[in-house]
């Protein structure tokens, strides 16, 4: 067994929530030592970076209750239905959430936001080739859609003004894909 490995032993539930399920394992750690994990079962989410063709992106403002405060963010979403492609929901939560869809698709990665606490997945998508969906928004689903240059979107994640990690963290991605794309082109 690798020596950092844990091996489970038994499970307690905690809570059973409409979205997140928490549980409390007993673990046997590489010492032969019990320990206790507590953590959050997460449906998993996809995030997208819709891109523009003159190099203007696509964020949101939205309120997000725990931390009490409104975030900039990628469009984004859970995982709605089990199996469901992490594609398929990149494409809804896109055009549910800021009006548009994208002809073209690439896939940048993932981001494990709470690794210490949770297994929630983020897979991240870069969108482009974008056009006006003929999807309605969602209702209840409160955010503002606004543009701005990609540069900028970057500039305010170095420097803190972006602080959603999977926002962050798709963005650099993004900007590194883009830049390698270029790269190979020459």
């Amino acid at each position: 067994m690798d020596q950092l490995q844990e091996t489970f032993l038994h499970r307690e539930v905690l809570v059973e929530g409409k979205l997140l399920h928490v549980y409390r394992d007993t673990v046997i750690l590489s010492d032969g030592s019990e320990s206790i994990r507590e953590w959050i079962n997460h449906p998993g989410a996809s995030a997208v970076v819709p891109l523009f063709d003159d190099e203007t992106t696509l964020l949101i403002r939205q309120f997000r209750y725990p931390p009490q405060q409104i975030f900039i963010e990628l469009p984004a979403g859970k995982l709605d239905v089990p199996n469901e492609p992490p594609l398929d929901t990149a494409k809804r939560e896109l055009a549910e959430e800021t009006g548009y869809d994208a002809l073209q698709w690439d896939y940048l990665g993932v981001c494990f936001p709470g690794i210490g606490y949770s297994n929630e997945i983020i897979h991240l998508f870069l969108a482009r080739n974008l056009h006006p969906s003929t999807v309605e928004p969602i209702p209840g689903e409160f955010v503002t859609p606004f543009r701005l240059p990609l540069t900028e979107a970057l500039r305010m994640a170095y420097h803190g003004e972006i602080t959603d990690a999977k926002t962050a963290l798709g963005l650099i991605r993004a900007a590194a894909f883009l830049e390698q794309k270029m790269t190979t082109e020459r």
